[in-house]
């Protein structure tokens, strides 16, 4: 049976700003929360396969993450960047007529280079599976998951409203590019300083 630890663990790590937060806020506030439910069922589900990963090949994952936890980081912050410099230009007008939210598939697979998300994946696996079994973790991390990252998305649209004017919504995209700029610069200093 999970404990509360699990429960106050996985709200935490889900509600907190991370990739998957930014932008999920982001699509809110550019697509609007209908168009970006894709979005934030694939974050859903990508979490919820890697918590299995973890949980299943966990001994296997620990030493094979210690051998290309750099290289991963790298290819990990290299689409973040990436995705922030998307972000930053997603404010342009003439950008807007031809972009789309992320899909479930999408969210899904950008899970395999979050950072945040393998933490995480990795600690629930750790602390939890053994004791109360892979599915019982994942689908306890099922539940806990949607409501946070929900809240994203529905932030993101409710702002979407209330940035309407161009230099506003200029302004909102640069500042979550920034952001996501900032987390992926944090995460990856930490991950060379372990190294």
């Amino acid at each position: 049976m999970l404990d509360p630890s699990f429960f106050s663990y996985v709200t935490v790590m889900s509600i907190t700003p991370g990739p998957n937060n930014l932008l999920l806020a982001t699509s809110g506030v550019n697509f609007g929360l209908r168009r970006t439910l894709p979005m934030v069922f694939g974050i859903l589900v990508g979490c919820a396969l890697q918590t299995v990963l973890a949980g299943v090949l966990l001994e296997v994952l620990l030493h094979w993450m210690s051998q290309v936890r750099l290289p991963l980081t790298i290819l990990g912050c290299g689409y973040l960047l990436w995705l922030s410099w998307k972000l930053f230009r997603s404010s342009a007008p003439e950008m807007r007529e031809n972009a789309r939210p992320m899909t479930l598939l999408g969210g899904a697979l950008f899970q395999a280079v979050n950072p945040k998300a393998w933490l995480m994946a990795t600690n629930v696996a750790l602390l939890y599976s053994a004791s109360s079994g892979v599915l019982a973790v994942m689908l306890g991390f099922m539940v806990m998951n949607l409501p946070c990252i929900l809240i994203w998305a529905v932030m993101g649209d409710r702002l979407r409203h209330h940035l309407q004017v161009s230099w506003k919504l200029k302004l909102f995209n640069g500042v979550m590019a920034i952001s996501l700029l900032v987390t992926t610069l944090w995460m990856f200093i930490e991950a060379v300083q372990m190294r």
